[in-house]
């Protein structure tokens, strides 16, 4: 019997003669792309694929035969991509990105006018403030009109939360991203520490009531577990919370917020750190209407339809592992109106720099099986 280094000598030649193999095949299909064009034929051929796969998986039989599946898969969706860049040169989405980091100033600007949910002492605002040294800050009471006052002109940037460490992903932005046109410029990493706030005078044993945005109370779904008699009622906003129970003083009420909002409304902390995990961070986005991409970019979100077809989310995957790339975030939301269509969210960390990714992600937008691409923005994350 071979010992393991024998075999392994064995598995490289086998590996030498796959890679000639593979050179070969892909200078034949260069070859066929060139003779598709004179045809006038297009580059995606099912049928073609169809009857290859059935092909080479009766050959194998059914122990290797998904594998080879996957295999010959991945090696169509490597040479569609080829022909593409052979047919059609630098794609219009290659140009947009290049044209975007050449019109984008080397730094990320200290001044701009910022539109904020929410109200003085939001995360949000904190968020800001850490993005934008002097920023002028524009509050608007929804998401929505975050996405609206960028993309009409009113505010060149502004901020929304994406995700939670503990509570997830703020599902009202991922939807709104379907709506709009707008790009990820910038993303921030804000530790939130929730305290209890109520009007001076008031005891924890007072409180009947708390006021908050969803996602705050159920960032402290353990102190609630803990006080069972105490209502929780959502808000449109933390501070929007705190400055509302400044104003009103109602008996019995307190509110989730920043510890900030505590000396800017005249409220008492009544508990701190009530949040459930001590290392408790909100993902913030900064957007923009046009797409800037900075020197210092070391992210990148996309979205895009997926058709219904075995594999095809593992195909997506799999040619960003083929480069390298480590996905950070994978989200899907259904499509509005739409019977049981979705969109996924990826987000990634790589350089739209990297001719290989920049390579990548023409295909994608180039893909015809692939519906509604949509470049969110190449970004860095502070």
């Amino acid at each position: 019997m071979k010992d393991i280094a024998e075999l392994r000598r064995d598995i490289d030649v086998i590996d030498d003669k796959i890679a000639e193999l593979f050179l070969n095949r892909m200078e034949k299909m260069d070859e066929v792309a060139l003779a598709k064009k004179n045809e006038g034929t297009s580059i995606s051929d099912p049928a073609r694929e169809r009857n290859i796969l059935s092909r080479v998986t009766n050959a194998v039989g059914e122990k290797h035969e998904d594998a080879t599946r996957l295999l010959f898969r991945t090696i169509f969706g490597i040479t569609k991509a080829r022909q593409r860049v052979l047919l059609n040169g630098e794609s219009e989405f290659t140009k947009s990105i290049k044209d975007a980091i050449a019109a984008t100033n080397d730094k990320f600007p200290k001044r701009a006018i910022v539109a904020c949910p929410g109200v003085e002492g939001a995360y949000a605002q904190q968020a800001a403030s850490r993005m934008f040294p002097l920023p002028t800050i524009v509050y608007f009471n929804d998401f929505e009109k975050i996405f609206e006052s960028v993309e009409k002109g009113l505010c060149p940037y502004g901020i929304l939360p994406i995700e939670n460490s503990a509570a997830g992903s703020v599902a009202a932005v991922y939807d709104l991203m379907q709506k709009h046109k707008f790009h990820i410029v910038r993303s921030l990493k804000l530790k939130i520490d929730h305290v209890l706030l109520a009007p001076k005078g008031t005891r924890l044993s007072d409180v009947k009531v708390i006021e908050s945005h969803p996602h705050a109370l159920a960032q402290c779904s353990e102190f609630f577990r803990a006080h069972s008699d105490i209502e929780m009622k959502p808000a449109i906003n933390t501070a929007t919370a705190a400055e509302a129970l400044a104003a009103n003083k109602t008996r019995g009420v307190a509110v989730i917020a920043s510890r900030t909002c505590a000396d800017l409304y005249g409220l008492e902390i009544i508990a701190e750190r009530i949040q459930n995990a001590a290392l408790n961070y909100t993902r913030f986005i900064c957007i923009a209407k046009n797409t800037e991409i900075y020197s210092d970019a070391n992210r990148i979100g996309i979205m895009l339809s997926l058709p219904h077809k075995p594999g095809s989310l593992n195909d997506i995957i799999s040619k960003f592992s083929a480069i390298d790339v480590n996905l950070t975030k994978l989200e899907s939301r259904p499509v509005p109106g739409m019977d049981f269509e979705f969109r996924f969210i990826f987000e990634f960390e790589a350089s739209i720099s990297d001719p290989s990714v920049l390579s990548l992600l023409a295909d994608l937008a180039a893909d015809p099986e692939i519906d509604r691409f949509t470049f969110l923005g190449a970004y860095s994350e502070k």
